[in-house]
């Protein structure tokens, strides 16, 4: 059961920006005469690219039926795979997110604290390498623990820094009003 390209496009012209900024607004809208129009649109640019999709009739009725029996049967395998490529997608934006915030912010943290990190991000990057959702949400989980305490100094340093900032502003002055 392998996919069948009904047509492609491509969203030109987004510029370059860190990962995850971009917003693409994809809409998928289906006719009751099995015709479909795609369209994606880059939010900050405007620009926006479509096609439009019609009922190929390359299928014959046995071979839809085919498809669907197959889809059925593969719905267990699917799920898995579904689960297994979010808890990769997370861990993946977890490992970058951290990797940028220790390296901003890692002299905040003890050295054993930011050795904790570290070897927490090592053995989700190796889980990433396997395929086994659960072991790579257990870890994903372990980094977000031992992450945790860089976040609380990182709020820590900063509230002091706001505290003396309003320190320095406190001036009391006594007056007498008659």
């Amino acid at each position: 059961g392998r996919n069948k390209m009904l047509g492609q496009f491509d969203l030109m012209g987004i510029p370059p920006a860190p990962r995850g900024m971009p917003q693409i607004e994809v809409t998928f809208d289906i006719d009751a005469n099995g015709i479909v129009n795609v369209s994606a649109k880059d939010k900050a640019t405007g620009k926006e690219q479509q096609i439009r999709i019609q009922a190929s009739g390359g299928l014959s009725e046995a071979d839809i039926e085919k498809m669907v029996k197959d889809a059925e049967a593969n719905a267990e395998a699917d799920k898995k795979r579904r689960e297994a490529v979010t808890a990769k997608n997370e861990a993946d934006g977890l490992v970058h997110s951290t990797e940028k915030a220790l390296a901003e912010h890692g002299s905040k943290v003890s050295e054993s604290e930011r050795r904790a990190i570290e070897d927490a991000v090592s053995d989700l990057k190796e889980a990433l390498k396997g395929d086994d959702a659960e072991a790579i949400k257990a870890k994903t989980n372990t980094l977000a623990q031992a992450s945790m305490k860089l976040g609380e100094a990182m709020y820590k340093q900063q509230a002091e820094a706001d505290a003396k900032k309003d320190a320095a502003k406190d001036d009391v002055v006594d007056a007498k009003f008659t």
